[in-house]
C-alpha cells in the first residue's frame, strides 16, 4: 500500500474528525467537568459490615445524588466525592443510608470541600505538564535522531501528532459530554498524559525504522521509504494496539464506574495514537519533504 501517495486522504479524514468536535468545544459549553474541576465534597465513610460498591452508588441515587463519584478504599470504607455539601446535607446522607442499613454502624472518617480554586489550579498544572512533555519529546526526538538529515522535521511532526490526539481526544468528550453527559475528571487528565505517552511511543517506532531504511535506501526517494518503514512497523503496532484494546474493553465491560473515563479516553487514545503514526506524523515528514504546503499557497 502506498501509504505516502495517499497522505491528502490522511489529511481529509483527520479534519473530518477534528472539525466536529471543535465545534462542539466551541458551540456548547465545552467539556462536561465534574466536581473536580468545579468543586464539591469528599468524604471517607466506614462501615462496621461489608457494604457492595453498587448498593451504596443506588443509595446516593436515591438520596439525590447520582453524580456522585465512589471509590472503595478497601472491604469496609469508600471515598465519596460528591457536589458541594452542607453539615445538614452530610448527615441526612449519613442518616438516609444507616435508615436503609439499620445493622450498619457507619462512621465519618474525614469530610471535606474541595474548593473551586484547587480544581482550577489542578488544570493548569496538567496544562503545563502537557506542555513540558511536548517539549521534551521535541529534544529528546532531536537528540535520538541527531544522525538523519532535517532532524527537527522529525522533532516538528511528531508534536503534530501529539496535538492531533490530543485535540481529538477534547472533541470526543465535548460531544459525549453534550449527547451522552459524559463527565471530565481528574482520571480524564491522567489518562490523555497516558495517550500522549502511548501515541508518540508508536511515533517514534516508526521515525526508528526509518532512520535505518535512510542508511539502506540512501538513493531511493524519501516516500518511498515511508512506506517501506510503515509496511516493516504495522505489524507490530496493530498487534500491541489490538492487544492493548482487548485489555481496554475488558475492563470497560466488567471494571468500576470509577475509571470509566479513564478508560475511555484509553480505548480512543490508542486508536488515534496508532492511526496518527502512520497518518499523520509520518506523512506530515513526506508532505515537508515533497514541498506540499509550499506548492498550496502557491497555488492560491
Amino acid at each position: 500500500m502506498d501509504f505516502a501517495g495517499k497522505r491528502l486522504w490522511f489529511f481529509l479524514i483527520s479534519l473530518a474528525i477534528i472539525i466536529p468536535g471543535i465545534v462542539f468545544l466551541i458551540t456548547t459549553p465545552g467539556l462536561k467537568t465534574g466536581i473536580d474541576f468545579t468543586g464539591g465534597s469528599t468524604m471517607n465513610l466506614s462501615f462496621s459490615e461489608d457494604m457492595k460498591q453498587a448498593t451504596l452508588r443506588q443509595e446516593l441515587t436515591k438520596l439525590g445524588y447520582p453524580e456522585a463519584t465512589i471509590q472503595k478504599l478497601d472491604d469496609n470504607s469508600y471515598f465519596i466525592r460528591t457536589i458541594e455539601l452542607s453539615e445538614d446535607k452530610k448527615n441526612t446522607i449519613i442518616n438516609g443510608i444507616q435508615n436503609n442499613f439499620p445493622q450498619q454502624n457507619i462512621e465519618v472518617l474525614s469530610f471535606d470541600l474541595v474548593s473551586p480554586i484547587v480544581a482550577n489550579e489542578t488544570i493548569i498544572n496538567a496544562f503545563w505538564a502537557v506542555l513540558a512533555a511536548s517539549f521534551f519529546v521535541f529534544i529528546y526526538i532531536l537528540w535520538a535522531f541527531r544522525n538523519v538529515p532535517n532532524t527537527r522535521r522529525y522533532s516538528f511532526a511528531a508534536i503534530v501528532a501529539l496535538l492531533h490526539d490530543t485535540i481529538i481526544i477534547l472533541g470526543i468528550f465535548s460531544i459525549l459530554g453534550e449527547l451522552m453527559n459524559i463527565e471530565v475528571n481528574t482520571f480524564f487528565l491522567f489518562a490523555i498524559v497516558t495517550v500522549i505517552g502511548y501515541s508518540i511511543n508508536d511515533t517514534i517506532v516508526i521515525f526508528d525504522r526509518l532512520r535505518e531504511n535512510i542508511q539502506i535506501y540512501p538513493n531511493d526517494k524519501f516516500s518511498n521509504i515511508v512506506n517501506i518503514s510503515i509496511r516493516e512497523s504495522l505489524g507490530r503496532s496493530l498487534n500491541t494496539s489490538i492487544t492493548l484494546l482487548i485489555t481496554l474493553m475488558a475492563l470497560l465491560l466488567f471494571g468500576g464506574s470509577t475509571i470509566q473515563t479513564f478508560l475511555l479516553v484509553l480505548l480512543f487514545g490508542v486508536i488515534i495514537g496508532t492511526y496518527s503514526s502512520i497518518g499523520v506524523a509520518s506523512q506530515v515528514l513526506v508532505s515537508w519533504q515533497e514541498r506540499d504546503f509550499k506548492k498550496i499557497f502557491r497555488r492560491n
